[in-house]
């Protein structure tokens, strides 16, 4: 159930941050749709003194401009969840907070190790482990792509954690705008092993992009995406709510006593 909040902007005492705008890249898929807005709802359980609402970058609404406006509560953490810090997070949720001095934009959630945690989690479900492979299995980390390189070398980087958990060479397959091309790469990684290439899935939640991976990786095993129809993983809602104190040095992970989520487009 939503609960909506007085009309008056409801400031925290000392600065401190009493509102959560998580914006995530927004789809047209229902099942990613409700993984995303099922991860919202599992930070909002964490954060029960803090308004958390749900935006998108595109496709979806609210759009960050309709979900701020809506948003009476101040000052605001804006955490993306967006995999790398690309033109979304640098350009476009910076023009539409640059008006808004009561809003901190977080970084994005990636890299980090946690990330790495889920990924790992994901191929064990697939049937891959690194523990019963052989050591010619081949890895690759299959990733949406940006024009923004800053974004695509994000996403390198995430791929050198994981070949250092799992303690073999990753390599990265763009879906789109970057090269090496996800069937590329595990047309390449398949030349080197007799069995099937692991595609681990560098996505937040179902849609377009999955699809297209697993339409691209033919003959491979192919991984879920971070976020699916089970309950978020516990490292993905920490992550999130990281996000949010790191926004906001004055409040800790134990306070607060009740929790909002505000009405229109709540999200969760």
């Amino acid at each position: 159930m939503t609960r909506r909040l007085p009309q008056r902007p409801a400031t925290g005492e000392n600065g401190r941050v009493t509102a959560l705008l998580a914006i995530s890249h927004g789809t047209g898929d229902q099942a990613g749709q409700h993984a995303v807005a099922t991860l919202v709802g599992a930070v909002a359980a964490r954060l029960p003194d803090v308004v958390v609402r749900l935006g998108h970058v595109d496709v979806q609404q609210p759009d960050v401009a309709t979900a701020l406006a809506h948003l009476h509560a101040a000052p605001v953490a804006l955490v993306p969840l967006l995999l790398s810090a690309g033109y979304h997070v640098h350009v476009d949720l910076r023009r539409a907070t640059r008006d808004r001095p009561d809003v901190r934009v977080a970084p994005a959630l990636g890299p980090d190790p946690r990330l790495v945690d889920v990924l790992v989690q994901r191929l064990q479900e697939a049937g891959w482990d690194a523990a019963s492979s052989a050591p010619d299995d081949a890895v690759v980390l299959a990733v949406a792509g940006s024009s923004d390189e800053r974004a695509n070398e994000d996403c390198r980087v995430v791929a050198r954690l994981l070949a250092e958990r799992i303690a073999r060479p990753v390599e990265v397959g763009f879906l789109a705008a970057a090269h090496p091309r996800l069937r590329d790469a595990v047309t390449a990684a398949q030349s080197r092993t007799a069995r099937p290439v692991a595609v681990a899935t560098y996505l937040l939640a179902p849609g377009y992009f999955h699809d297209l991976a697993v339409r691209e990786a033919p003959g491979a095993i192919v991984a879920r995406p971070l976020l699916d129809a089970d309950a978020p993983a516990a490292a993905l809602v920490d992550l999130v709510v990281d996000r949010f104190l790191a926004a906001d040095p004055h409040r800790t992970a134990s306070a607060g006593a009740q929790r909002h989520i505000e009405g229109p487009a709540a999200g969760v």
